[in-house]
C-alpha cells in the first residue's frame, strides 16, 4: 500500500512524527469565522499562508518525520502544495475527531512511537513547545497543548485509543474537557503543553498580526499576508 520510502517517512530517527491536520485552501470550507472581518474570497489565501509557514515549523524540527492528514477530496491539492517535502495521507471518515483517529492508527502501525497532531493554523508557534510535546510523551500515554478557548492546539501519543476523539465537541469551548474525560475514562496519563492560541477568530487575527509586525520571522508568509490585508481589516472596525 506504501512505498519503502514511506515507510521511512513515516517516523524520524527517535520514532517521532508530527502530522499537521489540514484542509485545501477553498472559499466557505476554511477559518469561515474569519468572514466577519475578511471577504470570503481572501480567506483561502490567509489558510494557505499558515499551513506553509506550518509546514516550514515542522520541517525544522531535527529528527521529526512530517506528514499532513487529510480529507480525502483534499489529498491531490495538498500534495502538490507539499511539493514532496512530506507525506499527505487521506484520512478514514470524515470530520477533524475521524482525522485525529487516522492520525494514531496509521502512524502507530508504521511504527512510530511519537506521534504528535498539530493544527495548521499555529505556525507562531516556537518550536521549542513542539519538542516539549515529543518529549513529554517519555513519560505520558497523552500530551495535550490546550488554546484559551478551551480547544487544543495539539494532541499527542504513543499508540491509537479508540473513542477518544469525540467528533460532537470538535470546534466547541468543551472540546479539550471532552478529550481530557475520554483519556480517563481510558486510563491514560496526560500532560500539558503551555497554553496558546490558535487563529478562529478576528481577536485572533489582530492578535497575530500584531505579533508577526514585531517579529516577521516567526511566519514570514503569514507576516507578508497580513501587513497587506490587516489595515483594510482594522478600518472596517471588526473586532471581537
Amino acid at each position: 500500500m506504501h512505498s519503502d520510502t514511506a515507510h521511512i517517512a513515516a517516523a524520524g530517527p527517535g520514532g517521532c512524527t508530527l502530522v499537521i491536520m489540514a484542509k485545501a485552501a477553498r472559499p466557505g470550507a476554511v477559518k469561515t469565522r474569519l468572514a466577519a472581518c475578511l471577504a470570503e474570497d481572501a480567506i483561502p489565501g490567509l489558510y494557505r499562508c499558515l499551513l506553509e509557514d506550518t509546514m516550514a515549523l515542522a520541517r525544522s524540527l531535527d529528527g521529526v518525520a512530517t506528514a499532513i492528514m487529510t480529507p480525502a477530496a483534499d489529498v491531490e491539492e495538498l500534495r502538490r502544495l507539499a511539493d514532496g517535502s512530506m507525506q499527505v495521507l487521506p484520512q478514514k471518515g470524515a470530520g477533524l475527531a475521524a482525522g485525529l483517529e487516522s492520525v494514531f492508527e496509521h502512524f502507530s502501525a508504521e511504527g512510530a512511537r511519537r506521534i504528535v497532531a498539530f493544527n495548521s493554523d499555529s505556525p507562531h508557534l516556537p518550536a521549542r513547545v513542539l519538542r516539549q510535546a515529543f518529549e513529554a510523551l517519555a513519560s505520558c500515554d497523552l500530551v495535550v497543548g490546550p488554546t484559551h478557548d478551551g480547544g487544543y492546539y495539539l494532541v499527542g501519543g504513543k499508540a491509537s485509543h479508540p473513542g477518544l476523539f469525540a467528533a460532537s465537541a470538535m470546534g466547541t469551548a468543551s472540546a479539550l474537557e471532552t478529550l481530557l474525560a475520554r483519556a480517563e475514562k481510558l486510563q491514560l496519563s496526560v500532560r500539558s503543553t503551555g497554553e496558546f492560541y490558535d487563529v478562529d477568530v478576528p481577536a485572533d487575527l489582530s492578535r497575530l498580526a500584531e505579533e508577526l509586525r514585531l517579529a516577521p520571522e516567526r511566519a514570514p508568509r503569514t507576516a507578508r499576508w497580513l501587513a497587506e490585508w490587516m489595515p483594510q481589516t482594522m478600518s472596517s472596525g471588526s473586532e471581537g
